[in-house]
């Protein structure tokens, strides 16, 4: 066995149906006594739910959050929650609430006490990102990293079909990046191939019945292990592609890492032999066609699978390129422009990866 570090990064985790109702007693245990909610315009009424649940102990909410956290939001939550002397922080919702949520405390250190109603993960890792001028800019800072996490699957039961499948594809990715990262070590392999197969058998499961408790429950477990993973060994060629895709060109999120993930993979998968293993053995596939099997997911569960369809302009590919290798993350394999335009038009197009990239 190779040498390698493991930093463990405590948090408190609520797992459960139900436990929703637990928000005021355990944002008391933060000491919180003027929190700030937050949520999107779309997750309005859970976020007026939390406020009457914690009563008292709410100074204000905020329903303005947006994807990819553009600075200007920052800096109106920011004035807000200086003049509402706020003390906690309680975003609630998916990537777009958490996220900002992470961006106030990155210039405050205020406590967060996240309940994520999406796939995405956030909340797991002391990853933050903003948007200024087009280009989103991540960091990794522990302060920013929630205290504690309220997983409650009956929050995700309205979660609409499409990002159900995306959230969770996007959680997937986490995992599949994590077997390949600089910083991969044995304890975080583990985590991720029961992250990737705890998913990868819900989401068909959810798909055709939405109110399968279970399913829903196993879907959210792997979420935690996928959040868990990004947060702990960091990231690679997909999450750049997907920072890029979605900082400069605004395309969603969920949808932009479902279309990634299996040309990233396909791209990786001659320099990354026993991460492929994994992912083979996690899904249930051959390990030549683990990439060509993700890809077959998405399709079956009715997403999108190409950058055409999520709004990304062929004219753009050359930027997207260039910008994505200007100042590339770690990544097991080379990775240069030219190749890199090659899996954005593969991507672009929609055209089933093969068991490697060439």
């Amino acid at each position: 066995m190779e040498n390698f570090i493991y930093d463990v990064q405590a948090s408190r985790v609520i797992f459960g149906l139900g436990k929703i109702k637990e928000v005021q007693n355990e944002l008391e245990n933060l000491g919180g006594q003027k929190a700030f909610i937050i949520s999107t315009q779309e997750q309005e009424g859970l976020a007026l739910e939390v406020n009457t649940l914690i009563g008292d102990l709410c100074a204000g909410v905020y329903t303005k959050a947006i994807q990819h956290v553009p600075l200007d939001t920052v800096e109106e939550s920011l004035k807000l929650v200086k003049d509402l002397n706020v003390d906690s922080l309680v975003p609630v919702g998916g990537g777009s609430s958490i996220g900002l949520a992470k961006a106030i405390a990155l210039q405050t250190a205020l406590p967060i006490l996240a309940i994520p109603t999406t796939y995405a993960g956030s909340e797991m890792t002391p990853i933050w990102g903003m948007t200024e001028n087009g280009l989103k800019k991540t960091g990794k800072n522990l302060v920013v990293k929630p205290k504690t996490v309220i997983y409650d699957p009956e929050l995700t039961y309205t979660l609409p079909s499409r990002l159900t499948v995306t959230s969770g594809m996007n959680a997937i990715a986490h995992c599949v990046e994590g077997l390949y990262a600089e910083n991969a070590n044995p304890i975080i392999s583990i985590l991720a191939e029961e992250g990737i197969r705890a998913l990868s058998s819900s989401l068909p499961k959810i798909l055709a019945d939405p109110s399968d408790s279970n399913a829903r429950s196993n879907a959210l477990y792997g979420c935690w292990l996928g959040g868990t993973v990004l947060g702990s060994v960091g990231m690679a060629l997909h999450h750049k592609l997907c920072h890029v895709l979605g900082g400069s060109y605004n395309l969603p999120h969920a949808e932009t890492h479902t279309v990634i993930l299996p040309y990233a993979l396909s791209y990786n998968a001659n320099y990354a032999p026993e991460a492929v293993k994994l992912i083979a053995r996690a899904v249930g596939c051959d390990e030549n066609d683990t990439a060509g099997t993700l890809f077959d997911l998405a399709a079956s569960l009715g997403v999108p699978t190409s950058l055409e369809e999520i709004g990304m302009k062929e004219s753009d590919l050359d930027q997207a390129a260039k910008i994505a290798t200007e100042n590339p993350y770690y990544n097991p394999g080379p990775v240069h422009e030219k190749s890199i335009r090659q899996l954005l038009e593969l991507a672009y197009k929609g055209i089933r990866p093969q068991p490697s990239f060439v």
